[in-house]
This record gives C-alpha cells, structure tokens and sequence, in this order.
C-alpha cells in the first residue's frame, strides 16, 4: 500500500511516508474507538428496553460508567495521537520538500532554466508543496485509515448478520467507484486551472518587470485589459473546475448516505418476518451513524487528491531531472581553460560548432563577433553552467564535466554587465563572494573596488540597505559591489561580459581601476561587445555563426583585414558618427 509508487504518487519523503503510516494507523484506532462507543449506546438502550419489559439491568449502572470513563480518556489520546502524527508531522515534512526542491534547483544545469518559466517554478515550490500539504495532512491517513477500520468494522457486522451488513455498507464501494471514475474530468480541470494561474502570475510579473516602460509608453489600459482578461478566464476556469469536483462528490455522498435508507428497509422487513429482534436492527442504525462519518471529510476531500496528482507529478518532474554531478576534489595543473572541439546547441539550435582555444593563465582572453555568435554560451560552458554537447572543455589538464559544479565554481568569480544583489546591506552582499570573510576583509575588497567613495555618503555606511537588486544605488556602485564580492573571493578564474559597457565616463574609469586590481595575474575570460575595450587583451578569440573565425593577439588581427578588423572600424565609425551627429 505505502510502497515506491506510492512514495512518488504524492511525491513523498522516506519521512513522508512513515509519517502517513503513523496517521493511518492512528485513524483506524480513533474510528475503532469511536466505534466501541457505539456499544455503550447499545448497552444502556438495551437496558432501557428490559425496564420497560420489566425485567432487571442487564448490565449494572457502575459498569456502564467505568466503560464510559474509559471511552472518554482512550478517545482523548488517541485524537491526540491522530492529531498529531497527522498535522504535527506533516508541518516539517512541508518544510523538508521545500529545502529538498530548492536544492535540486540550485544542482540542475542552468539549461534547465532556459526551458522553465520562472513563474512556473515558483509555483511549484510554494502553490503545489502547499496543495500537497493539506493533502498529506487532511486526506491520506483519514482516507487509509478509514479504509482499513471500516473493513475491520464490515467483518463483525457480517459475522453478525450478512444481510444487514449488505443493506449498510453497500453504498461505499459504490460511491468510491463513482469518485475513481471522475478522476480524468477532476485532474483535466486541475492541469487547466494550474496553466491559467500560471498564466495570471506571469502576467502580473511582466507588468511589475515592465512599469516603467508601460507608463513612458501610456500602455497602462492596454495591460491592465490583459491582466483583467487572464483574471477573468482564471475564474472561469476555476468556476468549472469546482462545479466538476462538487456534482461528484455530492452524488457519491447521496449514494453513500442511501445505506440507512436500505438498512431501514431490510431491517423491517426481517423483524416482520421474525427473524431478528429490534435491538439488532438498533445496532446497526447505531453503526451507520458512525461508519460513514470517516468518510465525511474523506468524501469531501477524495477530488482534492485526484487534482494533487497534476501538484505531485510537477514536483516529481524537478526530482526526475538529472543534476550536473562529478568529483568533489579539483586540484589542476594550473588554470588554463582549454576549449577542445566544443560543440553545444539547445532546442535543436546549433550555438557552437567544433570550437577550440586556449585562454592561459595570466592571460586576458577576449571573445568577440557579432550577436549570436556564442560568445556568451563560451563563458557559461567554461564555467559548467551548461555541459557540452561534444568534445571538452579543460581547466589546469582536468575535463570540467567530470568535476563537481559547485566545487569546480569555488575556483571562478564572475563579474556581469547585469547585476545581482539582494536587498541587504552593502556589506552582506560583498560577502557573498566569501561567507566566512571578517568584516574587515570586506572592507579591505570594498576600498580596492571603490566603494568607499559612495558607501560613506549613506546613512548608515556599509550597513545601509539597498533595496531590491540594489534599486537604492547607480548603475556604477552596484557594479563596484560587483567587483568587491569577486575581490573578495579571490578565484583564479575570472569571467567578464562586458562589465562597464553601460556606465558614464565617470564611473567607467573608476570600475576599470577596481577590475585591474582584481585581474592581476589571474585567467581572465571576457565577452566583449565594443572593440575599444579589449584592445590591451593578450589573445582575441573572434566567433561568428558559433565557429572560431580568427584568434590572435589584438594588433596582428587587425592588420589581417578580417572580421576583427571590419568590427573595430564599424564601431569607430560609428562613434564618429554619433559625436557628427551632436555637434
């Protein structure tokens, strides 16, 4: 019942698992105990009936209350019992699978997330988990347990009288049937009312992303009527997806509560015959009362675990998903990153075809060439953000595939031309280029990259808060902080991509003099878009069409009259232009 696929039928822990058994066992006694309940009922009825034959008590009025003490202290634990194995346990098994979804997030390759709307992912760790979570909790012990203690109840019942035990239990199966039957129309609705939240979400996230543009644009009306729009067909879906689930459940609760109606029928039909007494037909009415308030929430709940299969499946799929894997040591000989016939494409797109080159330690290796000529894709392969297709790619001797991505990543800082902070103090967020660093280390790579100037002008200093991805500062104090965490780190390996191309004059100058501090003799890889900027380069790797073109020191690729030579003239005319075009 609780084996493998059952574990990934509600994406489960090992935990999970035993915490639902732990639920299931201590519904069945909670109902069994309620259920013995019934039987003190039985007794003093029974009690009442010989009285008004005139015969004696049966059992004695001190017996009947020691057992009702008993019944109310065993029904008190136990309810504790259930109570907390399945509400209590399931609360930190919540907090398990979010920890365990975000740490196979942050293992998978970044090419996963090239196919994965961010939107998506979110939704999955915070809707499904949460979705899965009432289900764990509300539905999978009440609905084993009730399996398995109205079995055990059905058994007595037909050891005492088969016929009334058909006329009782008849309409379980039934209803049950009726609910697994609907299970197509239930997940459809769910897989439909998931795309449509998703769809919402990210048009929510779009317009927040976008609101500059919108109202530089005075595009508010048209947005906001395709917001409206998406929230409409949201409701709507929903609407439905409510209606399908309520006509099932209703009707398999109709059916289900037709028992004591047959129960009735039958009884009255047996005791006119003669063959049993009305205490018996007393019995089982007592029962039905009991035996079907199990299923009550069960009922109520059933379409609720049919649509968490389109939750669970969600979460299965990130688990599913290969991690980038390898060794947990990386000790090169050296760090030259040697490209070695590198091939890659994604979504049957070639981006780079049979690339190979060397960019030496010490060394500043630029890669320039047109847009989509792979320049950026070279720098994610180096870093293993994204495995190659074909051949390989070496740092210091060792393949980078073989080694572990974050081991082989303790050995590379990455300096970009977008930025990303957190909304925490300047400090905090140099420190992420080393965890462990003292405050003083940071304020030793904050003055190396320039910070100071800026940084001292703020209210509380280095402790001031700078908002979401550092909303509070310029263009060119979040790129200094840029380079003051990779300072910090003090890698080996350095990735640019174009890290002033977006900067005044001013702040360009002052992040070029914090970037020659931290290249100083380190491997240094940069993605250039304008020429001007990487004409002290050691080695220019030109790309275009994801093919190396030409390579060579900057001077002598110029005087070759190729494509390095055209792009560095095409730029200089046309900064020319542009300052013509001023004066």
């Amino acid at each position: 019942m609780f084996g493998r696929e059952f574990k990934r039928k509600y994406a489960l822990t090992d935990k999970g698992v035993q915490n639902v058994k732990k639920g299931t066992f201590w519904t069945v006694i909670v109902n069994l105990v309620v259920m013995s309940g019934i039987s003190i009922l039985y007794l003093l009825m029974n009690n009442f009936v010989n009285l008004i034959k005139g015969n004696q008590f049966k059992v004695n009025t001190t017996t009947i209350l020691v057992l009702l003490t008993l019944f109310v202290i065993l029904s008190f634990i136990t309810h504790l019992q259930q109570y907390k194995t399945t509400y209590g346990l399931v609360y930190g098994e919540v907090k398990v699978t979010r920890i365990a979804l975000a740490e196979k997030l942050r293992k998978l390759p970044l090419g996963y997330f090239n196919k994965k709307d961010i939107a998506d992912l979110t939704e999955t760790i915070m809707g499904d988990v949460n979705r899965m979570e009432h289900v764990w909790s509300h539905v999978l012990g009440y609905l084993y347990g009730s399996y398995i203690s109205t079995a055990i109840i059905a058994i007595f019942l037909f050891i005492y009288d088969w016929r009334l035990a058909i006329a009782c239990l008849w309409g379980v199966p039934v209803a049950f049937g009726l609910l697994f039957g609907s299970r197509k129309w239930t997940s459809n609705a769910s897989e439909m009312l998931k795309q449509s939240a998703i769809r919402v979400s990210d048009e929510i996230q779009e317009t927040l992303e976008n609101i500059r543009e919108i109202r530089a644009t005075n595009q508010e009306d048209t947005y906001l009527k395709g917001l409206y729009k998406k929230i409409d067909a949201h409701e709507s879906v929903m609407i439905r997806g409510e209606l399908i689930s309520g006509i099932f459940v209703n009707a398999a609760s109709v059916i289900m509560r037709l028992g004591v109606a047959t129960t009735i029928l039958v009884g009255a039909n047996l005791i006119v015959h003669g063959q049993i007494d009305f205490m018996i037909l007393f019995m089982f009415l007592l029962v039905i009362t009991r035996i079907y308030a199990p299923f009550d929430q069960s009922l109520a709940l059933i379409a609720e675990m049919f649509v968490s299969q389109v939750s669970a499946n969600r979460m299965m799929e990130i688990y599913d998903t290969p991690i980038a894997s390898g060794k947990e040591t990386f000790e090169p000989k050296g760090y030259d990153i040697e490209f070695h016939h590198v091939s890659f494409s994604y979504d049957n797109h070639d981006v780079l075809k049979d690339v190979s080159f060397i960019a030496k330690e010490g060394e500043v290796t630029a890669l320039v060439g047109p847009s989509g000529s792979g320049k950026s894709t070279c720098a994610k392969l180096a870093a293993r953000l994204w495995d190659t297709n074909k051949g390989s790619i070496k740092v210091g001797g060792i393949d980078i595939n073989t080694i572990d991505p974050e081991v082989l990543l303790s050995d590379y800082s990455m300096v970009f031309q977008d930025v990303v902070l957190f909304d925490d103090s300047i400090k905090e967020n140099i420190r992420l280029g080393k965890r462990d660093a003292t405050d003083l280390e940071v304020y030793k790579a904050a003055k190396a990259a320039n910070c100071d100037e800026f940084a001292h002008k703020l209210p509380d200093g280095y402790d001031t808060l700078i908002g979401e991805n550092g909303t509070k500062l310029s263009g060119g104090e979040r790129q200094r902080i840029s380079i003051a965490r990779a300072l910090l780190k003090d890698a080996p390996i350095i990735l640019l991509d174009e890290a002033t191309a977006s900067l005044d004059v001013e702040n360009e100058t002052k992040v070029q003099e914090a970037l020659s501090t931290l290249l100083a003799n380190k491997t240094v890889l940069v993605i250039a878009h304008r020429m001007r900027t990487v004409q002290s380069a050691d080695k220019i790797i030109v790309l275009e069409n994801g093919r190396v073109k030409e390579e060579g020191a900057p001077e002598s690729l110029y005087k070759q009259n190729g494509l390095y030579h055209h792009m560095v003239d095409l730029q200089s005319e046309s900064s020319k232009w542009h300052i013509d075009t001023l004066l």
